[in-house]
């Protein structure tokens, strides 16, 4: 590629200056080698694609706060290895996303900060044969003129030429945020299931006629795209690892296909994350009446229970409730365990969803 490029250059100066001799190898090539200038061309790419993939990114993690924000008071049963857990609300949902996402952010931008080290003037393995001085001290300097990307010099030019650990970074980086990614996806298309015997709690919005043989059937086409260019990232990830490990002494010769893999992973997650916001996250809605009946007739809100009336009375007091299908409150109230005032507390949104160790705190007193 480099050399290509070296012959069409010297083609092209040839055409404009007829008169004058340039030679791709002393000419257009002098100062430099394959082995400098691929890899800094290839980070340049990568940087330059960046700011589109922040931006994307930073588009998701404002969305999912607003969210949070719109449904902090919606109630809804949390659930550990798919089974019911205590309650929470869609806005603590969100928001744990927006932290989740916000954390990618960072991580992209601190490992694509480190793209812009490269080791142009090192020439073949670092070492600077056939480079002169001038070109050392003025090539980059040139280079950020011409394109503001702020590329500085490797402090170690033979490190930067044998060793691609800056590439397997930026790579972890957006395999971590497409891990991220895939996980939100799942979870989108689990609470948006049914609608009628799934769980049903999210709206989605329709992107598509539905399916072809059964009428009214939409499917969660969106998280799905997002899904599958996950799995793509996550093999890319993989390539740039094998890649980066089979370098050999000098020189990693592996550079084409690690820049290829980080170049579409990075195209197709600005992308995916483009389509996840504007076509998904921002239109999605909660239903939160059935968020709140579920939360009404789940047993396991009985949690609440044990610092009152121990854990062996409030697991008898939740088999009972799931074999007769009554709700707590309704089991408290016949049985008469504890006062109607202390129930309706017990089960408010609040109660339900908030931390309250100053009565835990008082009743470990009563107790000893």
């Amino acid at each position: 590629a480099n050399m290509n490029v070296n012959e069409v250059v010297a083609n092209l100066a040839h055409r404009l200056m007829p008169a004058v001799a340039v030679h791709p190898n002393d000419d257009v090539n002098q100062s430099q080698s394959t082995n400098d200038t691929f890899p800094t061309a290839g980070k340049m790419a990568l940087c330059m694609q960046l700011p589109g993939l922040l931006t994307a990114l930073s588009r998701l993690v404002q969305t999912l706060l607003v969210k949070s924000q719109r449904y902090q008071d919606a109630i809804k049963v949390g659930r550990t290895q798919l089974e019911d857990a205590v309650p929470t609300t869609y806005g603590r949902t969100f928001h744990a996303y927006y932290q989740l996402f916000k954390r990618d952010l960072t991580r992209v931008r601190q490992a694509g900060e480190h793209l812009r080290i490269v080791n142009l003037g090192g020439t073949a393995i670092g070492t600077g044969i056939n480079a002169t001085h001038t070109y050392q001290q003025q090539i980059l300097v040139k280079l950020n003129q011409n394109t503001d990307l702020d590329l500085v010099a490797a402090p170690d030019l033979i490190d930067a030429t044998q060793n691609c650990d800056l590439f397997v970074e930026f790579s972890a980086a957006m395999k971590t945020l497409a891990v991220d990614l895939s996980k939100f996806s799942n979870d989108l298309r689990l609470l948006a299931s049914g609608p009628q015997a799934g769980f049903g709690e999210l709206n989605l919005p329709a992107q598509q006629a539905g399916s072809s043989i059964m009428p009214g059937k939409i499917n969660p086409v969106i998280p799905e795209v997002v899904n599958q260019v996950a799995f793509e990232v996550i093999g890319h990830d993989t390539t740039v690892t094998m890649a980066a490990e089979a370098g050999q002494l000098e020189l990693n010769a592996f550079e084409p296909i690690m820049l290829r893999a980080l170049l579409t992973s990075e195209q197709h997650l600005q992308q995916a994350l483009t389509t996840l916001v504007d076509h998904c996250v921002r239109q999605l809605t909660v239903n939160r009446q059935r968020c709140a009946d579920q939360v009404a007739h789940s047993a396991i809100t009985a949690t609440v229970l044990a610092p009152y009336l121990g854990y062996e009375t409030t697991t008898a007091l939740i088999k009972e409730a799931l074999t007769t299908n009554q709700a707590i409150p309704e089991l408290l109230h016949r049985r008469r365990l504890l006062s109607d005032a202390l129930v309706e507390q017990l089960f408010s949104p609040a109660g339900l969803t908030q931390p309250r160790p100053e009565v835990i705190e008082q009743l470990r007193a009563v107790a000893k």
